[in-house]
């Protein structure tokens, strides 16, 4: 009962709220900002490769790696497979138009970011609970979000991630589902305890410098088998665009039609607009927020449009069909091992292994700083060991329990934090437009963009930008 519950108010989101509003808001700022995310396509890569305003400091590459190792994650495989499996092959053109207008959202919000950012004895630190606060003067509001975000991401996000994590092993022959999920999760809490009290640096660093490696072994390896099935791509473009409009299916049953599915595990999976991002984007140290901006909507790109395609096409490619018996890491599996034979499973079980375990420490690295906005200030040592081992089990309970009732409380948690965070950044939206109408304009005149908040008319008190 509680599963049909959320259920509904799940399809209720999706169905109508949250598609009215991102692609409202996507497309408004997509042409508030002149197309920037297309435009501005050399001036993404020009700033991600800044180094930081001062030493010691925070790069925008940095800053981008900590959102971008948050946002790739299972969702770009389980995501993909489940959205294949359930919602058809049309739902990957969604998930690349909820990426495309988004992008220019997430401009504005981690512009916004950096603007309204704090100082703090580490660097910098922010995100849209400081926006909402000092630009909206709301704080219950940007405490109400906080809230949502230590939901989302401490509670549904995780388990969800330890629920797909440990589910990557129902392949295997010496899985049972009535006790391998429970001793996976067990592993994995073990483990993400281990490290949140500070004695997993070292398998922290070591994770860190593995994660980009395999990302780039895991868009290889679906290069592969896309070139090893060129002959059947244009079967699939074809599929992807006849799936995607039609009329008769999308409207026959909304709640399980591929662009319910393609905007639900594309936002899952990009995050633009939900306000996650600008609590890394805020931390970089560099000398004009626009620069922060446009290195997110390059996230957006890398994570929707490259990630997430190659999941899709590696599993369209292979001739596997997909079913709902399949859905989640059992399909990309069967892809796999359709093309490389044993090799398959086991290579998409250890990506899942390190994807998962860097999104389980990143969504509890965004916990943090909502629990500090919170309380107003660094809690005490024995508050946080409490926390961790909450969060922990958390993660344990998530392993063994059911796949829908997870997703669907992920998808509303999500939703709401959306809710919050794309009103507010329409009302604060002029102050990041402005910003980049100045961040031009310094660069026509062939100069380094600096920002100085009474540039753009901005009377709000910042900590920078003075």
């Amino acid at each position: 009962m509680l599963n049909e519950i959320i259920s509904a108010v799940s399809n209720a989101l999706y169905s109508y709220i949250l598609i009215i509003l991102l692609a409202a808001s996507g497309l408004y700022f997509t042409i508030r900002t002149g197309f920037a995310p297309f435009r501005l396509f050399k001036e993404q890569l020009r700033a991600v490769m800044d180094k930081p305003a001062e030493n010691g400091g925070v790069s925008s590459f940095q800053a981008l790696m900590v959102s971008t190792a948050s946002r790739v994650g299972t969702g770009n495989i389980v995501g993909v497979s489940t959205a294949l499996c359930l919602g058809g092959f049309g739902s990957v053109f969604w998930m690349w138009v909820i990426a495309i207008i988004g992008s220019a959202s997430a401009f504005v919000e981690s512009t916004l970011a950096q603007i309204y950012k704090k100082k703090g004895p580490d660097g910098s630190y922010g995100g849209p609970a400081y926006y909402i606060e000092n630009g909206l003067k709301c704080k219950p509001l940007a405490v109400v979000f906080s809230v949502l975000l230590i939901i989302t991401y401490g509670f549904g996000f995780n388990m969800l991630a330890s629920y797909n994590l440990q589910s990557t092993f129902s392949g295997y022959g010496f899985y049972d589902s009535a006790v391998t999920p429970w001793v996976i999760g067990l592993i994995t809490a073990a483990v993400v305890c281990y490290c949140l009290m500070g004695g997993g640096s070292r398998i922290i660093r070591i994770t860190s410098l593995l994660v980009p490696v395999m990302g780039v072994a895991y868009v290889a390896v679906s290069l592969i088998i896309i070139l090893m099935n060129i002959t059947s791509l244009p079967a699939v473009f074809a599929e992807i665009f006849r799936g995607a409009f039609d009329i008769e299916a999308i409207f026959g049953g909304f709640g399980g039609s591929c662009v319910m599915y393609g905007i639900k595990r594309g936002l899952f999976s990009n995050e633009a607009g939900v306000g996650s991002a600008p609590n890394a984007s805020a931390s970089a140290d560099i000398s004009h927020p626009a620069k922060q901006g446009l290195v997110q909507v390059l996230s957006v790109f890398i994570d929707t449009i490259l990630i997430c395609s190659a999941t899709a096409f590696m599993c369209m490619c292979s001739g596997v069909e997909p079913t709902a018996e399949l859905s989640g890491a059992p399909y990309v599996q069967a892809a796999l091992e359709k093309c490389f034979g044993g090799f398959g499973p086991v290579f998409i079980t250890v990506a899942m292994i390190l994807f998962a375990f860097t999104t389980l420490i990143g969504n509890l690295f965004y916990v943090d700083k909502c629990l500090f906005f919170i309380l107003g200030r660094v809690p005490e040592k024995k508050f946080m060991r409490v926390y961790h081992i909450i969060a922990s089990l958390v993660i344990f309970v998530g392993a063994g329990l059911s796949a829908d009732l997870l997703w669907n409380i992920a998808d509303i948690t999500m939703g709401g934090m959306t809710l919050i965070n794309i009103p507010v950044i329409f009302i604060l939206g002029k102050y990041a437009l402005a910003a980049l109408k100045d961040y031009e304009k310094q660069r026509r005149e062939g100069r380094e963009p600096v920002f100085h908040a009474a540039d753009i008319g901005l009377t709000d008190k910042v900590d920078y930008w003075d």
